[in-house]
C-alpha cells in the first residue's frame, strides 16, 4: 500500500508538533515536510511532491487562502485540507471556493483529522451535509441575487442528468447514495461527477455543492 503524502503547514510550532505526532501513528501516512508560513508552500511542494496539504487558515505572512489559491491553479496541484478554529468563517468559505477540499476545526478528535487526510486523498469531500449547509447559509448575502444569475449561467453548461448529480453532491450525498436515488451505478456516478467538473472548470465536489447553493436548486433542503 501506497503511503498518502503530507505536508503540514502551520505557523504555531506545538500545533505543528501535535499534528505531526499524530498523523505519525498512522501507517498509511507519511508527512514528508512542514512549513511554517503560506510563502512557503509552493517550494515545498515543489520539494516535497505531497498527496495532501493541511494548511492553516491564519498565517502572519501569507494566509491560507492565498496559499491555497496559488496552489490549486496549478496543474496537477495536491489536495487542500484547511485547519481553523471556526465553524463558520468567512475565510473558511473563501478557501473552499478557491479549491480547498474541506475543512477541520483544530479541537477536531485526532481519528476525525486522520479521516479526513484519508477521504480527501480518496477524492471524497471532507464537510459533512450539517457543515456544508451552514457554509452555504453564511455564503448568503447583499449580492445573492446577481450569484444566482452567474451560477445559473453557469449550470446551463450541464444535460440534466448531469444537474441532476449536481444536485445531489450539493445535498451533501456520497456517490452510492446518489445512485440509488438516481438509479444509476456507482461508475456512473463518478464519470457524471468528472464531467461535471470538467464543464464548470471546477475542483471538487465542494464547489459543486456551492455552485448549485448559489443557483438556488438546494434551496428545499436547508
Amino acid at each position: 500500500m501506497t503511503a498518502i503524502r503530507l505536508l503540514l503547514v502551520d505557523d504555531d510550532p506545538l500545533v505543528r508538533a501535535g499534528l505531526s505526532l499524530m498523523m505519525g501513528g498512522a501507517e498509511d501516512i507519511e508527512i514528508v515536510g512542514e512549513g511554517a508560513d503560506g510563502d512557503e508552500v509552493e517550494a515545498l511542494v515543489d520539494r516535497t511532491h505531497p498527496d495532501v496539504v493541511l494548511m492553516d487558515i491564519r498565517m502572519p505572512t501569507v494566509d491560507g487562502l492565498t496559499a491555497t489559491e496559488r496552489l490549486r491553479a496549478r496543474t496537477d496541484a495536491p489536495q487542500v485540507v484547511v485547519l481553523t478554529t471556526f465553524h463558520a468563517d468567512e475565510q473558511v468559505l473563501h478557501a473552499l471556493r478557491a479549491g480547498a477540499a474541506g475543512f477541520v476545526l483544530k479541537d477536531t478528535p485526532p481519528a476525525e483529522i486522520v479521516d479526513a487526510v484519508r477521504r480527501v486523498a480518496a477524492g471524497d469531500p471532507v464537510l459533512s451535509p450539517a457543515v456544508t449547509r451552514q457554509l452555504m447559509r453564511h455564503a448568503a448575502g447583499t449580492r445573492a441575487d446577481t450569484r444566482q444569475a452567474r451560477a445559473r449561467d453557469r449550470l446551463a453548461a450541464l444535460n440534466n442528468r448531469e444537474r441532476e448529480v449536481a444536485v445531489a453532491v450539493g445535498r451533501g450525498l456520497a456517490n452510492a447514495e446518489i445512485a440509488t436515488g438516481l438509479f444509476m451505478s456507482v461508475a456512473t456516478v463518478k464519470t457524471h461527477v468528472s464531467r461535471i467538473l470538467a464543464k464548470l472548470g471546477l475542483n471538487n465536489r465542494v464547489q459543486i455543492a456551492l455552485l448549485a447553493y448559489d443557483a438556488g436548486l438546494l434551496e428545499d433542503t436547508l
